[in-house]
């Protein structure tokens, strides 16, 4: 697929917007009104109309949608194959210019008036443009999110935390429906006044065979100089650096490998961000022999990077953020018939089937996690991570993608339907 022509903040004359149909996927022109619309005219309309009595969207028109996460994203594509049953227009977010793009989705709602508004991410710009949309335009939006967003601010900056907490709370009582990754965050948003929910917990959307899976384990080591019998830990995801916490995804393995005696045992990092240099930092004279970086590996071969991995971790804190959360892994887990090792979550044991292990700690940069971890290398053998394999289910219904999709085409039909769209 084409990259993105890109928008000016006076809207050009002709761009190009995804659209989402039962049909094959295409890039098709969409007029553009040349008026400037900025933030300063709209978000004072917001407290005029608290009802959905404004400017009716045409029952005609497609749904449009956007992910915060940006353009080609994987958020874009989870919600690209949820809103699969509908006629969906995509607008293509771009996370690097949050303000043009909040500019540029309220000019498409203006001149679009779709049915709805999808919007995939917490984020604030994509927050604003769907309670712009509703408020100004009378276009009801549903929301699809992963995390606490509220919590997970204030993790980050403690003292922006009351002020994105509040925000959560509006975009969820202002919300048509809610869809989250985890059953916990609709029970979040629906408290906080979201009308509907449901739950899309994700899927894999490369799925690979027994035989497949066993050709990528010889082939990702053999190309990463790791040997067939090495004992591999590792994750995938994005290394991002938090401050607060002096903490990235990975920190943790590379501080247990340290501790560790192992001599057979390999950590793989499958990822890139801010953080990945503080953890090469770390890994001294191990990096690249016994602790390997990859950096970001393309979606198509997450499932053959999993494979090569006999234990992954999937690190989250036990707090008003981690609690809430599955992991935008978890379902390709479950497809690499990889075990996993967390903390003492709610996921970890609502999904148990005896194939996770629950170590001790409040978060993954916990000390008493980290040695636990430790322990872990040290002592685990090949034999117990077999066992824990055999426990795992063929199959976890919730992570099926076509169920997720039919779920999600009948959440958006009788919610349109309810509001007589």
């Amino acid at each position: 697929m084409t990259a993105h022509p890109g928008f000016s903040t006076v809207l050009p004359e002709r761009s190009y917007l995804a659209t989402n149909d039962p049909l094959p996927i295409t890039w098709v022109p969409a007029s553009v009104s040349h008026r400037r619309t900025t933030a300063s005219r709209l978000l004072p309309l917001l407290p005029i109309r608290n009802s959905m009595s404004g400017v009716s969207a045409n029952p005609n028109r497609s749904i449009l949608a956007f992910a915060t996460k940006g353009a080609n994203s994987n958020e874009e594509d989870r919600l690209r194959i949820l809103l699969g049953g509908h006629q969906t227009t995509f607008f293509p977010f771009d996370r690097k210019y949050k303000l043009r793009s909040f500019r540029q989705i309220i000019g498409e709602i203006r001149r679009q008036r779709p049915a709805l508004l999808a919007l995939e991410g917490s984020g604030i710009a994509g927050g604003l443009a769907c309670l712009v949309g509703r408020f100004c335009f009378g276009v009801p939006y549903i929301i699809s999110s992963g995390d606490a967003f509220g919590p997970w601010v204030g993790a980050q900056v403690r003292t922006l935390g009351p002020a994105f907490s509040l925000y959560e709370r509006i975009v969820c009582r202002y919300c048509a429906g809610f869809i989250g990754w985890t059953p916990y965050l609709v029970g979040r948003a629906m408290t906080f006044g979201a009308p509907r929910g449901m739950t899309a917990q994700g899927f894999a959307p490369h799925p690979r065979t027994a035989e497949q899976l066993l050709a990528a384990r010889n082939t990702i080591r053999t190309r990463l100089n790791i040997p067939q019998d090495a004992l591999i830990f590792g994750i995938l995801g994005n290394l991002a650096w938090s401050k607060p916490q002096s903490y990235c995804y990975g920190k943790e393995l590379v501080e247990a490998f340290n501790q560790s005696k192992s001599k057979r045992a390999y950590i793989l990092l499958c990822g890139d961000g801010s953080g990945r240099q503080r953890l090469e930092q770390l890994a001294g004279q191990h990096k690249g022999q016994r602790i390997i970086f990859t950096g970001n590996v393309p979606h198509t071969e997450v499932l053959d990077y999993m494979a090569a991995m006999d234990v992954a971790l999937l690190p989250q804190s036990v707090d008003k953020v981690g609690m809430f959360r599955y992991t935008t892994k978890i379902a390709e887990y479950v497809a690499a018939r990889l075990p996993v090792v967390t903390t003492q979550i709610p996921m970890a044991y609502d999904l148990d089937d005896g194939w996770m292990w629950r170590l001790p700690g409040t978060s993954p940069w916990d000390p008493t996690f980290i040695q636990a971890l430790a322990n872990m290398i040290d002592n685990i053998s090949l034999d117990e991570i077999a066992a824990r394999k055999t426990q795992m289910p063929a199959s976890i219904p919730d992570f099926d993608q076509q169920r997720q999709v039919d779920r999600t085409t009948a959440f958006v039909n009788e919610l349109l339907a309810a509001r007589g769209r």
